[in-house]
């Protein structure tokens, strides 16, 4: 098989599974990283600007919609539960080849805790817990609406409280995940490699595809101050909210009538210690009625730089900058002729995003400590700070000439038609998937070396491309295997 030079932009988690998955399977081929910031995982997959949920769907309550005859919908929960279970893996496998060491710097187990009040929302959880406990992935699920059992879960839920009534659902199995130490912990292992270039204060200014289907990359090295030229036989965009940008540079058809709606995260934080050790969980809410996916409260038990604190959000605000250490131009930059109509349709149909979007940004910090009360009844404004969490971009395109402008939600991999280009767009569960994201990856653009790579696929994920519902002796396989090499057994 003959070698490859790959270039993918962004040095987050994202890119890092993907180089360090190409290294394992192709170790020949040569690998260029491009990273425009100082460090690596400074945006996105930074530890302050995301929720560090490990997603498998065990109390993200917007993954198991209602449908409208009321039954609930599983099949998103079983997908994002299987994929994690791959990211696991393969995080366990690389612990165990000791190609990274000290799981507990990126990865705590984490009791998932969905908690609802209100006796419509009740109704949602129990038939939820109900479509879910019988599933092998979900049986360990508890389901209460009795308040001191809430109470034993996590006292903070149930202090003060008067309202009823409440439901819970539990898992002992959750995670929290800094994917930001693991994304530079997998790049560590990369830099050993002589075939492996990463280069920090580098930014990307064009892409051009040849005549030979490869692609001449500009990059602009600000710590040397020079223009390099480069050529990649395949290109991952791999950096957050920036992909859309970089995207429409390479002029494939892929990148017209396509846009993105920057919303910025905001965060309640407290490093109280007798406040933080009354909640060792990560808690989610029902997103309040008429309101997108994203906007899911949740109050989550953290790990973060050595300590244990609390967070509750995210509070949501629109703003141009596509990352959150970008330009106030960015939006505007990305306006183009051929996405115009895209963008003015997407503001048309979604008003209330709008307006939920600036409701948020004058909310005033005892607005959002009221908010946090829905969760914490007992907290105190004097104990909560404000942080400003990551950029997220939500994808907006034209489905079709009559169906234009619809944002999507969640993370989506753009190919070319050529096989020679990918790029990562959207948002979460994207960091849980990145395995799963980075095998698509590799599955659409080398379809027949995948065939010769499935066998040490397989031997390093062996739940790939298996249901785990439908092999539960795999799932335990897999569950041991995991727990043991990421230190899991809580």
């Amino acid at each position: 098989m003959s070698n490859k030079r790959v270039i993918l932009i962004g040095a987050g988690v994202v890119s890092a599974t993907l180089a360090t998955l190409i290294k394992k399977i192709e170790p020949e081929w040569e690998i260029t990283i491009f990273e425009r910031l100082e460090k690596a995982s400074e945006e996105s997959s930074n530890v302050w600007n995301n929720a560090g949920t490990g997603h498998e769907a065990l109390c993200e309550l917007n993954y198991t919609p209602e449908n409208s005859d009321g039954t609930i919908s599983v099949e998103k929960a079983l997908k994002i539960y299987n994929d994690f279970q791959m990211s696991k893996q393969f995080w366990a496998e690389l612990v165990k080849e000791n190609n990274i060491s000290r799981p507990d710097e990126f990865i705590h187990p984490l009791p998932h805790i969905s908690f609802v009040h209100g006796e419509k929302n009740q109704k949602f959880l129990s038939k939820r817990y109900q479509a879910l406990s019988n599933l092998p992935a979900f049986e360990k699920m508890e389901y209460t609406e009795d308040r001191d059992t809430i109470n034993e879960w996590s006292s903070l839920l149930t202090e003060e409280r008067t309202e009823m009534p409440l439901a819970a659902t539990k898992v002992d199995g959750g995670t929290d995940v800094n994917f930001g130490a693991l994304a530079k912990k997998m790049l560590t292992f990369l830099e050993k490699d002589p075939k492996v270039t990463i280069q920090y204060q580098s930014e990307v200014t064009a892409m051009e595809q040849s005549n030979h289907k490869q692609w001449e990359v500009s990059v602009r090295n600000e710590k040397a101050e020079t223009l390099e030229n480069h050529t990649a036989d395949f290109l991952f965009i791999g950096a957050g909210g920036h992909s859309i940008p970089l995207l429409q540079k390479t002029k494939i058809k892929q990148s017209k009538h396509l846009g993105g709606f920057p919303i910025s995260g905001e965060f309640l934080y407290c490093e109280d210690p007798e406040i933080v050790q009354r909640h060792h969980a990560k808690a989610y809410g029902k997103e309040p009625e008429g309101t997108p996916p994203m906007t899911v409260p949740h109050l989550d038990k953290r790990y973060i730089n050595g300590k244990e604190v609390l967070l509750f959000g995210p509070f949501a605000a629109i703003g141009p900058k596509f990352l959150k250490k970008g330009s106030n131009t960015d939006f505007f930059k990305h306006i183009k002729l051929n996405n115009i109509v895209t963008l003015l349709s997407a503001g048309a149909k979604n008003i209330p995003l709008i307006k939920y979007s600036i409701q948020q940004i004058l909310m005033s910090k005892e607005d959002k400590i009221n908010e946090l009360r829905k969760f914490a009844p007992s907290a105190e404004m004097d104990d909560w700070e404000s942080v400003i969490a990551g950029k997220r971009v939500q994808v907006i395109k034209d489905v079709s000439k009559l169906n234009r402008g619809v944002i999507h939600f969640g993370t989506e991999v753009i190919n070319n038609e050529a096989n020679t280009l990918s790029a990562l767009l959207g948002e979460s569960p994207g960091a849980s998937t990145s395995v799963t994201v980075a095998l698509e990856v590799l599955k659409s653009n080398f379809p027949t070396e995948f065939k010769q790579w499935e066998p040490k696929i397989k031997e390093m994920i062996p739940s790939y491309d298996v249901d785990l519902n439908e092999d539960e002796k795999l799932l335990e396989e897999v569950r041991e295997f995991t727990n043991k090499y990421l230190n899991l057994d809580a």
